[in-house]
């Protein structure tokens, strides 16, 4: 049953939460307006939403006079949109963007969240990392607070960031030699001593995220952020191949007390190999949950026009919860979804 947040005793204990919430929103926009980025707003309306096969959106009808329905989608994220102002010629842009993904309620998701987002041209990966370390310090200075804490674990940003590989994380908290196990036969072998075993209809990312849920995620971001960058490309989703070792994409995840809470990558921008990302992600939530997104055609046409860049989203909801000690994200929110 839903809390009925209105209630003036519900909102007193969330007060000092939400001024804190309105002081890093204030930060962040001092942190992109000092570096001359522009913030823009994209609609939340889509012809597709998202393309991540586990993401469940919220589906809707657009009416014009004369023209029929046609179906749209609520974003999952603005990264279409604002990758076409890239293409455009926008060279440096943010947006904190209202965004909606179903079936996602629990003590860090809510199913319409804040997500920043920004992007930058002749930019790559590694220039963004440096942009989480420079923000990250100011929005937690704005809250007042002296670290940044989740479920008991304390985090220092203002401590020099860890730059964690993925296959180094798995090296030392699994045991597990990541890029000779990059199939799924060879993963299970790995992660059977540990007492991880695939389900039945698991593939290799499955079992890839049940052995980082388990043994890796809990110990990234403790005492000070990691950044935890070279991800298999397999989990690639837009982003660019490392040129010096194709196994592996230019992305990043920021962690801060063991939560993650950003997503960073080089954009892809080649537009035959992202739609061949795209429909293999089709088959595989097809497969999965029996429904798959179209294609969103403007935006591949975009791609072969925007600039060499990389971007990052970050969940702004999070970001409060970390600089206030909240334990559930419906404690930062203004007024959470009944």
């Amino acid at each position: 049953m839903a809390q009925a947040w209105w209630q003036r005793e519900q909102f007193r204990r969330r007060e000092g939460n939400l001024a804190a919430r309105a002081r890093i929103l204030a930060a962040i926009r001092r942190f992109f307006a000092q570096r001359d980025f522009i913030e823009v707003e994209t609609p939340a309306l889509q012809v597709s939403p998202g393309m991540e096969p586990h993401l469940q959106a919220f589906a809707t009808e657009l009416h014009e006079p004369g023209a029929g329905a046609h179906r749209r989608y609520l974003h999952t994220s603005p990264e279409f949109a604002m990758k076409k102002l890239l293409a455009a010629g926008v060279p440096r842009l943010f947006q904190l963007a209202r965004v909606f993904r179903d079936g996602e309620r629990s003590r860090t998701h809510h199913p319409e969240f804040t997500m920043l987002e920004w992007y930058r041209a002749g930019a790559g990966y590694r220039d963004l990392m440096a942009d989480c370390e420079a923000l990250s310090r100011e929005c937690l200075a704005a809250s007042g607070r002296a670290s940044f804490v989740w479920d008991g674990r304390e985090c220092d940003p203002n401590a020099p960031f860890e730059r964690l590989s993925v296959s180094e994380a798995f090296r030392r908290h699994c045991g597990i030699e990541l890029l000779s196990a990059l199939e799924l036969d060879a993963l299970a072998a790995a992660a059977r001593p540990l007492g991880i075993e695939p389900h039945g209809g698991d593939d290799w990312e499955d079992l890839f995220f049940r052995l980082f849920l388990d043994r890796v995620e809990p110990h990234l971001g403790v005492g000070r952020p990691t950044v935890l960058y070279y991800y298999p490309i397999a989990m690639a989703a837009l982003a660019r191949a490392k040129p010096e070792d194709a196994r592996l994409a230019e992305r990043f995840e920021l962690y801060v007390a063991g939560l993650e809470l950003a997503n960073a990558f080089s954009e892809l921008t080649d537009p035959a190999a992202q739609r061949a990302r795209f429909v293999a992600d089709q088959e595989k939530k097809r497969r999965r949950y029996g429904i798959a997104y179209p294609i969103d055609e403007d935006f591949l046409a975009a791609l072969g026009r925007m600039p060499e860049s990389a971007g990052i989203a970050l969940g702004v909801d999070r970001l409060v919860m970390l600089a206030t000690g909240a334990s559930s994200i419906d404690d930062v929110l203004w007024a959470p979804v009944g």
